[in-house]
């Protein structure tokens, strides 16, 4: 008797709160913080010089804001100030100037609108293939234990990894007793090994191509650094798991060279090397991270480093995984668009007319007799539909969602099979999905008229967690059967 699936908990996103200086928010919302015990004001009109602060607070950051697309617009709610944020699909956390003094002061945070647990096993589900971007911006200066440690551990770790893929031997001198004439030999050295009779050994100095094992033995500490921390963390489940395995891999690629600290002269010397790869300049920045200690927002009470990753993209990533487990039990091809695999060109009458050049389908699965195209939407369209009904949901999601229709079958024509099947993916919590699944909706579909082509639309709902086999299941019964 099989054992019964668990499912991770979903967690209403809480709202916006004060820690010491830094605001949280989730993405894809609508909140309004005040602002008068967050930037202060003086004097007997406190509020009204609140309001002020804040209007200067968005007009010196708002670029900044932009960047993680955040609007902030300053208002009053009940009569207290405040500040109406709007944010995008885009999480992270970054420094505000203060309106007063002119530093960072303050910061910002925008979260996963569902659970840090159900994105670190969505993570490690689709073997790190996005993580978060770090920002060349001014440490965050005080910021809230939100984020969890193991986010700037998979960081580092994709970044060593990338390192050691780049490093290249190269060409040392060395000082060493051979058997025959190399390079320099040491002459008066070799008298005295003559006299007490080592004729055969002779001191030479010669130029060696060898690994840079200065470099090795800091990626070696710098891994044992984060292993050593991610021990800790095992109660996060999935995702510490897959990062120690990659600490594991990694050591086993670094056996045979000690671990050691650099010294920041060597860290200095490493930063001057002309033509450097982008993986080996991401890589030392990497180290410096961990041998200066600093952390990613939200690890650390005193400072953060900013960040930012985009949702969408992880969505899509996430897809592309649940897509290959699919695959592997359909006998079916994956090509993903953010490999490029996917692109059709448009061919604009003239040439240097039109607009969009090419179309990009997110993940197609394909066998001789089926394509499926999958188009992955970070919307809330499934928990809504599915708690509301489609006659009571808004008019701006119905219009969204047949925009959305209308591109999956702009897709479907693309391709040439006996059976295309066009189909959208949203996410849903684990709650919903689990609800879902009960009631037999995790997918609709339904055939479009489309002359001899057999062309069908499907609707397919994928649970924010990391357990890509389950999630693939109705992807699976969508290749294998037609509607």
């Amino acid at each position: 008797m099989s054992k019964p699936q668990k499912f991770a908990v979903y967690e209403r996103p809480r709202s916006a709160r004060a820690v010491a200086g830094t605001r949280a928010v989730p993405d894809s919302s609508e909140r309004f913080v005040p602002v008068l015990d967050w930037l202060g004001g003086e004097g007997a009109y406190k509020d009204a010089s609140a309001e002020r602060r804040a209007e200067s607070l968005v007009s010196t950051n708002r670029g900044l804001l932009r960047d993680l697309g955040v609007t902030a617009t300053p208002m009053r709610r009940g009569g207290e100030p405040g500040l109406l944020f709007n944010t995008s699909t885009r999480i992270g956390a970054v420094p505000l100037l203060s309106p007063v003094t002119g530093r960072a002061d303050f910061g910002f945070v925008v979260e996963p609108r569902f659970t840090w647990s159900s994105a670190g096993d969505m993570l490690a589900g689709t073997g790190f293939r996005v993580v978060p971007d770090l920002l060349p911006l001014p440490d965050l200066p005080q910021s809230e234990r939100r984020v969890p440690p193991w986010v700037l551990s998979s960081v580092v770790l994709k970044r060593l990894a990338a390192l050691l893929d780049s490093l290249q031997r190269r060409f040392v001198f060395t000082a060493a007793d051979v058997r025959a004439p190399r390079g320099q030999v040491d002459w008066s050295g070799y008298a005295t090994r003559f006299a007490v009779g080592r004729a055969l050994d002779v001191p030479c100095r010669f130029p060696d191509l060898r690994d840079d094992e200065e470099l090795r033995a800091a990626i070696h500490w710098v891994v044992r650094r984060h292993r050593d921390a991610l021990l800790g963390q095992a109660a996060a489940g999935l995702v510490v798991r897959r990062l120690l395995a990659l600490c594991d891999l990694l050591l086993a690629r670094l056996s045979g060279t000690p671990p050691r600290m650099p010294e920041s002269a060597q860290r200095r010397a490493w930063s001057r090397r002309s033509l450097a790869p982008r993986a080996f300049r991401d890589g030392l920045v990497a180290i410096d991270w961990t041998v200066d200690e600093r952390g990613l927002a939200g690890l650390s009470d005193l400072s953060g480093l900013a960040w930012r990753m985009d949702m969408e993209t992880f969505f899509e990533a996430w897809v592309e995984s649940v897509a290959e487990s699919a695959a592997l039990r359909t006998g079916a091809r994956v090509r993903t668009g953010r490999r490029h695999e996917t692109r059709v060109p448009l061919d604009w009458k003239p040439a240097s007319a039109g607009s969009q050049r090419s179309l990009i389908p997110d993940v197609i699965l394909d066998r001789p007799d089926v394509v499926v195209v999958l188009d992955a939407k970070y919307k809330r369209h499934a928990d809504q539909i599915e708690r509301l009904g489609w006659l009571n949901t808004d008019d701006a999601l119905r219009e969204q969602h047949r925009n959305d229709v209308l591109q999956a079958l702009a897709y479907s024509t693309l391709f040439e099979a006996p059976r295309i099947v066009a189909c959208l993916v949203y996410p849903a919590s684990p709650e919903t999905w689990r609800r879902l699944v009960e009631r037999g909706r995790v997918s609709m579909r339904a055939k479009v008229r489309s002359g001899v082509r057999n062309v069908e639309l499907a609707l397919v709902a994928v649970p924010l967690s990391g357990d890509r086999d389950a999630a693939s299941a109705a992807i699976q019964e969508i290749v294998r059967t037609a509607a």
